[in-house]
């Protein structure tokens, strides 16, 4: 059957007959494979137009449906056409991953299949494909697989919250107002985000100094804590940072973690940009220190090249993460705990949540842990290659060294070199929007 014959008075039934969903799922997947074949030659930035493509495209959906599947697709490609193109080569200037085929095939059954895993019981075998995940993830960084947990989450910026409120849990109890915590001006927002949701106003936020590459200055955080102390608050949260959005820069995650052991003081580490560069032997360097912290947020949609909406957040201990989201409820009153294997509805924000681990599982299964890392060290190779070519060139000031295992890290911190005095001088120069590049 064509796609041309779905074209039937009163639309496509909500349970199509086998031919007709064999021949909507080759059209998708032929259009999918036309485009990524032309990825190569594809303009990084195709915007151009798109808000009238966007205008053109508003509409409501209809009353009586007309099974235009081909039309529907050709508007879901004309949409993608006018867009940055970050899956191309050519495209250099943000973070986001292009996406692998293998887990766009396991996202397309895993969605066909709706398997419900907030809960162990209805889909225990389902659940251990995603345990296989974030075991991984635990030993990626060496947590204790007698203690740890890890969970993939919607991204970065679910995981960061999760994260606070495990520390706020452990550290500070229900009252908590008095508590402080401490990042640089370098962190990404989604983590002071997670802290005014999780309750603590700015009042709460300690800004640490950062040395001249940009990274936390542990002597100022020891510091900062002794006067919270000394001033009555009660500090209980550092989050350090595994490669920095602005230049890639990379904490001294050791020495924070001294600092944290000594103060008592929960070590979040956000990698959710650099993380599974430890996959390489100079990231696994790089990050040392990593190892000893709390909870460590990783973004797969980033570092491995999967699909947005893949994060994971890894914890040392799953009991106090456990007792600072669990809550209980009549309706679930039957259902086992948690044993063998996890209840993530335990474990986060999310009661229902979408099937994460096929579309994770499948490409590490399929390709192999060895050709991300390959992957991985091509782009520090990368790094040092592009680094080397913009410092030769008179023209081009190039702020930081590429010291951080992160592909963007090379060209982050590149600027043109100023013919004028800037107005924003005083300003940090990573903070200057017309000296970037």
């Amino acid at each position: 059957m064509s796609v041309e014959a779905l074209l039937v008075a009163g639309g496509l039934p909500l349970d199509p007959a086998p031919a007709e969903m064999r021949a909507m799922a080759g059209a998708v997947s032929e259009a999918l494979i036309a485009w990524i074949g032309g990825l190569a030659e594809a303009p990084a930035d195709a915007t151009h137009g798109a808000i009238d493509v966007a205008r053109r495209l508003e509409a409501t959906p209809p009353e009586r449906g007309t099974a235009d599947l081909e039309g529907l697709l050709d508007q879901a490609l004309e949409a993608a056409r006018h867009t940055f193109e970050y899956s191309g080569p050519g495209y250099l200037a943000y973070i986001p991953g292009g996406g692998l085929y293998t887990a766009a095939l396991a996202e397309f059954l895993a969605q066909g299949l709706n398997r419900y895993v907030g809960l162990w019981q209805p889909s225990p075998a389902v659940v251990q494909l995603e345990e296989n995940v974030t075991r991984w993830l635990c030993g990626l960084f060496d947590f204790p697989p007698e203690t740890s947990q890890g969970v993939l989450t919607s991204g970065g910026s679910l995981a960061n919250l999760s994260a606070v409120v495990t520390a706020r849990h452990a550290k500070l109890g229900r009252d908590f107002l008095d508590g402080t915590y401490y990042v640089t001006d370098q962190a990404h927002g989604s983590n002071t985000k997670a802290a005014t949701i999780a309750g603590f106003g700015p009042d709460a936020l300690r800004i640490v100094p950062t040395d001249s590459e940009l990274r936390m200055d542990p002597e100022a955080l020891a510091r900062m804590i002794h006067e919270d102390r000394a001033a009555g608050r009660r500090p209980f949260l550092v989050i350090g940072a595994a490669g920095t959005t602005n230049t890639g820069a990379i904490d001294p995650l050791g020495a924070i973690a001294d600092v944290a052991t000594r103060e008592g003081l929960w070590f979040h580490v956000d990698a959710a940009y650099g993380g599974f560069f430890v996959l390489t032997d100079r990231g696994r360097e790089r990050f040392a220190g990593a190892e000893r912290a709390d909870s460590i947020t990783l973004d797969p949609h980033k570092g491995l090249f999967l699909p947005y909406g893949t994060g994971g957040l890894i914890v040392r201990d799953r009991v106090a993460m456990r007792d600072a989201h669990f809550e209980g409820a009549a309706y679930l009153q039957d259902l086992p705990p948690a044993g063998e294997l996890p209840n993530y509805n335990e474990l986060t924000p999310e009661l229902s949540r979408d099937m994460r681990g096929l579309r994770v599982w499948w490409p590490l299964a399929l390709h192999g842990v060895s050709a991300f890392r390959e992957a991985l060290d091509e782009k520090l190779d990368l790094t040092d290659r592009a680094h080397m070519a913009l410092a030769a060139d008179p023209a081009i000031e190039v702020g930081w060294r590429p010291h951080s295992p992160s592909s963007r890290s090379a060209y982050a911190t590149v600027t043109r070199r100023p013919t004028a005095r800037c107005s924003n001088a005083s300003m940090r120069p990573n903070a200057c929007s017309c000296r970037r590049r």
